[in-house]
């Protein structure tokens, strides 16, 4: 079994190749710090799983995600993420992924959610399971920020942990202009008028890190 893990820190790729090495013996690690990374093994290599982080920098997690499906439509990907369930799980599972996992889960969990997609399911815990319950029976509707696209909730992530229009489009590879138009358009969807109140929206909605 050869298995793919992504995260930008290298002490948390650690962890988990110790982890999972624990429990899967004849299993083979490779290693990268960002998407763009993992997409150049992922092309090279073939993988039976790949365990993703959502926030890197660069490329995030998400458009990685959907890359790897795109090579790869059968390869299982894991997600596991520092944010909670509730505001980027579902985003994953659109996105293709095979499990959403945080990072403060318990070590057996992520075993579990691991042995899951490698047996082609898909991994919920029980936690997600009874709030997508609860959201379904009292609240039917929206979310405003679930109105925001993938790039629009990434930007929005960015531009409440202080970073200027120039940083994020320099990150992203996209430029002044595109994360500008971005930047509009949260603001109209939010209904807002200055980066100000986009990090009191994202800090009020768990977003920030």
């Amino acid at each position: 079994m050869k298995v793919l893990l992504v995260d930008d820190h290298a002490i948390v790729r650690r962890g988990m190749r110790e982890l999972l090495g624990e429990e899967f013996e004849a299993a083979e690690f490779e290693e990268a710090a960002t998407g763009e990374e993992a997409l150049v093994l992922v092309a090279k290599a073939s993988f039976d799983l790949v365990i993703l982080d959502l926030s890197m920098p660069g490329r995030g997690g998400l458009d990685a995600l959907k890359e790897v499906r795109t090579l790869h439509p059968k390869l299982p990907v894991l997600v596991l993420s520092q944010h909670a369930e509730e505001q980027y799980a579902i985003r994953a599972f659109r996105a293709g992924a095979a499990g959403y996992v945080t990072k403060d889960c318990a070590p057996a969990e992520l075993v579990k959610a691991a042995k899951k997609a490698l047996s082609g399911g898909k991994y919920v815990s029980s936690s997600l399971a009874e709030h997508l319950a609860t959201r379904l029976a009292v609240d039917p509707n929206q979310r405003v920020e679930d109105t925001l696209s993938d790039r629009e909730l990434q930007v929005l992530r960015m531009l409440a942990d202080g970073k200027t229009v120039k940083e994020i489009g320099a990150e992203l590879a996209l430029s002044e202009k595109t994360i500008s138009t971005y930047r509009a358009r949260i603001l109209d969807k939010l209904n807002a008028k200055t980066n100000a109140e986009l990090m009191r929206f994202a800090m009020r909605a768990g977003l920030t890190h």
